[in-house]
C-alpha cells in the first residue's frame, strides 16, 4: 500500500512509521501545528522523515488549534503529573483532534493517489480519548469512504489499535527504531519530565516489554510508584 502516515514525532507514530516503511510503501510523514505547548515532537518528526529518505509535510493548522480551548496541550493550563489512565489526564484531550487531522490527511492522500492514510492510535488511549477508539476508527473509515466516492479507495491503517504502549515498544525493538529522537513528554523541557501521563507510560511501556529504555528523564524513578513497580 502507497501509505501517509500521520506523525507526531512520538513513541507510537515513529515506530508506525518504521512498520509501515519495512511493510508497505511509505510516501510521506504527516505532521501538524495545532499550537501545542512545544514543537519538540515535530522537530522528532522531521528527525524521522530524514532517517527515513521521505518528505515531512507540516501543516498549520493553529488558528484551528486556538479554538479546541480546555486542553493542557493548547491552553495555560498545568500538564498533570501520576499514571495516564488516571481522571486527571482528561484534561490533555483536544475536542475533536484526531477527526480534524485525519480528515486533512484523507485529502492529501487522495490528491497524491495513497491508497491508506496511517494513524498510531493504541489501547492504551481508548480510555481517555474517544476518537482513538475501534468505533471511531471504523466510522471515520466509512465516511471517508462516502466522501471520497468515485475518486479513491483509503484505507485507515491503524495496526496498532487493539495493542497496548507495552506492544508497540517490543515492536519498535523488533524495528530497530531508536527512540532517542522521538518525543513524548507534554511538558517540553530539556529531557523529558518523567512525570507527566506520556512519560509514566512510555517508561512503562519499555519495562512491560522487556526492553531498554534509551530515554534521559529529570525524574526516572516516578514511574515506579506510579505504576506500584
Amino acid at each position: 500500500m502507497k501509505t501517509l502516515v500521520v506523525c507526531s514525532g512520538g513513541m507510537d507514530s515513529v515506530t508506525l512509521a518504521h512498520k509501515v516503511q519495512r511493510e508497505n510503501q511509505l510516501i510521506a510523514l504527516l505532521s501538524f501545528d495545532y499550537g501545542q505547548r512545544h514543537r519538540k515532537e515535530l522537530d522528532c518528526a522531521k528527525q524521522c522523515a530524514d532517517d527515513l529518505g521521505v518528505e515531512h509535510i507540516l501543516i498549520d493548522i493553529s488558528g484551528i488549534g486556538a479554538k479546541l480551548s480546555g486542553s493542557a496541550l493548547t491552553d495555560d493550563i498545568d500538564v498533570p503529573d501520576g499514571h495516564y489512565a488516571e481522571d486527571t489526564m482528561k484534561i490533555t484531550v483536544v475536542p475533536n483532534r484526531n477527526a480534524i487531522m485525519l480528515t486533512i490527511a484523507f485529502g492529501i492522500a487522495a490528491a497524491r493517489g495513497a491508497n491508506a492514510v496511517a494513524a498510531a492510535v493504541h489501547g492504551g488511549d481508548h480510555f481517555i480519548y474517544p476518537d482513538c477508539r475501534p468505533g471511531f476508527v471504523e466510522a471515520f473509515e466509512t465516511m471517508q469512504r462516502h466522501a471520497l466516492e468515485g475518486m479513491n479507495d483509503i484505507r485507515l491503517y491503524t495496526p496498532f489499535v487493539h495493542l497496548s504502549k507495552g506492544d508497540i515498544a517490543a515492536e519498535s525493538a523488533r524495528l530497530g527504531v531508536d527512540h532517542r529522537t522521538s518525543w513524548s513528554c507534554y511538558k517540553g523541557e530539556n529531557l523529558h519530565c518523567g512525570r507527566c501521563g506520556t512519560c509514566v507510560e512510555r517508561r512503562e511501556a519499555f519495562h512491560l516489554a522487556q526492553v531498554p529504555d534509551p530515554t534521559p528523564y529529570e525524574d526516572p524513578d516516578f514511574w515506579k510508584e506510579t505504576c506500584n513497580v
